[in-house]
């Protein structure tokens, strides 16, 4: 292509990266499970007649993504519909997503002059709505629209979206929909070790209880602050708000799930299965279904493997151990099939029941995938690096790869529960191994990164001097060294 061609289009990919809409919010076709996102957005239009405009215009993003650019015009003719005729007022302010959407959408098709005219349209709608750029305008429903999309990608983008929905709050502080947002945001980061948030976990509380007061027939409100309270041991409160939102809501997979969430921390399994089953004839393909069944499964499984009866193949109990393997490795391997890069911990439990069944090889496939992860939350590749640490030190019996995982680890600059685990590991190795030989030299090393990462520089500097009397050319001690004298020069 000539410079003189190609110059309509940089000038107007120029206007269109000024947009507020899904192509230019961070997640792309890298970083996210784009199998995943499409089926729980259609769930979400199917089940959401609340949300059904935000998921056609997130589904037109990921149709764009996959190459499916038709499709992705129609979900946005479906989005503007419902947008007219829930917003007949104030369409406008809740179109602006949606026109930057057709806009790019237009762009990758390769049809300009219609992008421009979203473009135009959205300078029209905007020049009284702001005083800042010209196709946009941060109003709530741009900000509210922007933190729910975060917040449905994974958890990398939780801390973005938490902005999104405080500043929509800001101009907007009654609205249902982003005390919701906030609430929801916040339950979710309170649940990881290293987060600010899981120091202060009543704060979700207070905006679950503020939506609840704004609508009171919200189930959803309802249920996450029935699991709120549990973890503040409010039990009474929390079972009469489960009750009340599965009597509201009794076919609303949302509700069923976190109520059968709910029944699985309260050990009332057989109640927690039967909702989630009830879920899966509405919504089979969602992750978060399978992930909690299996989890059920699983607590029966580790009952019956303590149980000595379970180990005699003549006992009906080994086939109910077999048959709970198989369940737990149907359904922890069915919340991960389509989203490899979120889900996580259901590969990491998967991997565990592998572990369990002997399945050594499995597991190590699962182990080696997970490491390859990029641009996932810091304490989800501590988690990573631990529980692969474990398998490598207790399965494969190998000290160096484990020694190595865990050091991995630590090296992740987040203050979490799997970092200090790892810590713990180390120098629990190191000292048993120096107790036996107060020359080895890679214990030696580890003891000095230990002293480095808790700040003692002259310790760690004694014991990385120490390790390369006897490993005399070993980069990693040099490297330490030189970085650690440095940093005393300069203070």
């Amino acid at each position: 292509m000539n410079t003189m061609s190609s110059t309509p289009r940089t000038l107007l990919k120029e206007k269109l990266d000024q947009l507020q809409c899904h192509f230019t919010w961070g997640p792309q076709k890298e970083t996210i499970d784009l199998d995943d996102m499409v089926y729980r957005l259609q769930d979400s239009i199917n089940i959401a007649v609340k949300y059904q405009a935000a998921s056609y215009n997130q589904l037109a993003f990921v149709n764009c993504l996959q190459g499916n650019s038709e499709e992705a015009i129609q979900n946005l003719k479906e989005a503007e519909k419902i947008l007219r005729e829930n917003h007949k007022d104030a369409f406008e302010r809740n179109s602006i997503i949606t026109y930057g959407n057709y806009a790019w959408v237009h762009y990758h098709m390769g049809q300009l002059a219609k992008a421009q005219s979203y473009l135009d349209k959205l300078e029209m709608i905007c020049k009284p709505l702001t005083d800042g750029p010209r196709y946009t305008a941060m109003i709530p429903e741009v900000y509210g629209e922007k933190g729910w999309s975060l917040l449905s990608y994974a958890a990398p983008y939780y801390e973005e979206a938490k902005k999104c929905f405080e500043k929509a709050l800001e101009k907007d502080p009654d609205n249902t929909e982003w005390n919701m947002g906030k609430a929801t945001v916040l339950s979710r980061l309170e649940a990881f070790s290293g987060t600010q948030e899981n120091h202060e976990r009543n704060q979700s509380v207070k905006y679950l209880r503020r939506v609840l007061e704004l609508d009171p027939d919200d189930s959803m409100a309802m249920v996450l602050l029935a699991l709120k309270l549990r973890e503040f041991k409010q039990k009474e409160d929390a079972y009469k708000l489960i009750e009340q939102a599965l009597q509201k809501t009794p076919d609303f997979p949302y509700v069923l799930r976190y109520a059968a969430k709910f029944y699985r921390k309260e050990g009332v399994l057989e109640k927690s299965v039967q909702l989630l089953k009830k879920g899966l004839e509405i919504t089979p393909n969602s992750a978060f279904l399978h992930d909690q069944i299996a989890m059920c499964y699983r607590t029966k499984l580790l009952e019956l493997i303590d149980n000595r009866h379970s180990k005699n193949p003549r006992n009906p109990e080994f086939k109910q151990k077999t048959q709970l393997f198989s369940q737990c490795k149907y359904h922890f391997g069915k919340a991960f099939k389509h989203r490899p890069r979120t889900s996580i911990k259901s590969q990491l439990d998967f991997a565990d029941i592998c572990v369990k069944n002997g399945e050594n090889s499995n597991a190590k496939e699962i182990y080696s995938e997970l490491l390859k992860l990029e641009d996932i939350r810091p304490e989800n590749l501590q988690v990573i690096c631990f529980r692969a640490g474990c398998f490598e030190q207790y399965q494969r019996r190998s000290e160096s790869n484990s020694m190595s995982l865990f050091k991995k680890g630590l090296k992740v600059e987040y203050d979490s529960k799997e970092r200090k685990k790892c810590y713990e590991k180390l120098e629990k190795w190191a000292d048993g191994k120096l107790c036996k030989d107060q020359c080895d030299s890679t214990a030696l090393g580890v003891k000095g990164l230990l002293h480095q990462m808790d700040g003692d520089k002259s310790k760690a500097i004694e014991y990385f001097q120490k390790a390369l009397e006897i490993d005399h050319n070993n980069e990693e001690y040099l490297s330490a060294l030189c970085e650690l004298r440095l940093s005393i020069e300069e203070h």
